[in-house]
C-alpha cells in the first residue's frame, strides 16, 4: 500500500481543518520563540511538529475518547511518504502525548522503543504541541502571537500571549497542559496575557 503524505492522511481521515490549522500555527511561533530563547531546535525536528500538529487529532475518525492513543496506531499503521520508520514513530508519540498522561519509558511501548535522544525530542516537541494544542478552543482565532521569556538562573518561562482583537483567549486548558512542555525543557512556566 502507497504512503500518504501529512496532508493526504489528514484529508483521508477527514480532520477538522481549521483547527489542525491553528494548531500547527501556534505550534510554530512557539517552536520558533524556544529556539530563539530557551534552546536550538533542528529544522528536521519542525518537519516532525508540523506534521504532528497536522495529524494529532486524526484519531477522532475512530473515537474521541482515547483519540490520542488511535491516532498514534493509525499514523504506525499508514506510515507518512518522507519519512523513515522511526521518524513515524517520533511523530506518533508526539500526537500520543498532546494530551492525556506524560511519557513514561517504563509503560508505554512504542515510547520506551525509542532511543534516549529520540525521546527527548518527543518530550519537547509534544510539549509544544500540548501546549498549542490548550489555546485553541474549537476552530476559534484567539491569538495574534507568542513570545517567550526565560529566566535561565531560575528556569522559569514566561509564556506571553498577544489576544486578537476581539477578546482575552481562553486559556485554562493551555494552563492544566503546560506539564510535558515543562518535562521537555526542564522549566516552570508562567502563561500571561499581554495588553496592548
Amino acid at each position: 500500500m502507497k504512503q500518504l503524505n501529512v496532508e493526504e492522511l489528514a484529508a483521508k481521515y477527514a480532520i477538522k481543518v481549521l483547527h489542525a490549522q491553528e494548531v500547527n500555527q501556534l505550534s510554530m511561533m512557539i517552536f520558533d520563540e524556544v529556539c530563539k530563547k530557551i534552546r536550538e531546535l533542528t529544522e528536521v525536528e519542525r518537519k516532525y511538529l508540523q506534521a504532528a500538529a497536522l495529524l494529532h487529532d486524526i484519531g477522532y475518525f475512530v473515537s474521541a475518547e482515547k483519540h490520542n492513543k488511535h491516532s498514534l496506531r493509525m499514523i504506525l499503521d499508514e506510515g507518512i511518504s518522507g519519512f523513515t520508520t522511526d521518524e513515524i514513530k517520533i511523530i506518533g508519540c508526539i500526537c500520543r502525548y498532546h494530551r492525556g498522561s506524560l511519557p513514561d519509558k517504563t509503560r508505554h511501548e512504542i515510547y520506551k522503543d525509542l532511543e534516549k535522544k529520540q525521546r527527548k525530542t518527543v518530550k519537547r516537541l509534544g510539549g509544544i504541541l500540548k501546549l498549542a494544542d490548550g489555546f485553541v478552543r474549537g476552530d476559534k482565532h484567539q491569538i495574534k502571537d507568542i513570545k517567550l521569556e526565560y529566566n535561565a538562573v531560575d528556569n522559569i518561562v514566561k509564556i506571553i500571549l498577544t489576544p486578537l482583537e476581539c477578546g482575552l483567549p481562553d486559556i485554562d486548558c493551555a494552563i492544566r497542559k503546560r506539564d510535558l512542555f515543562e518535562v521537555g525543557f526542564k522549566c516552570q512556566s508562567v502563561i500571561l496575557v499581554a495588553h496592548e
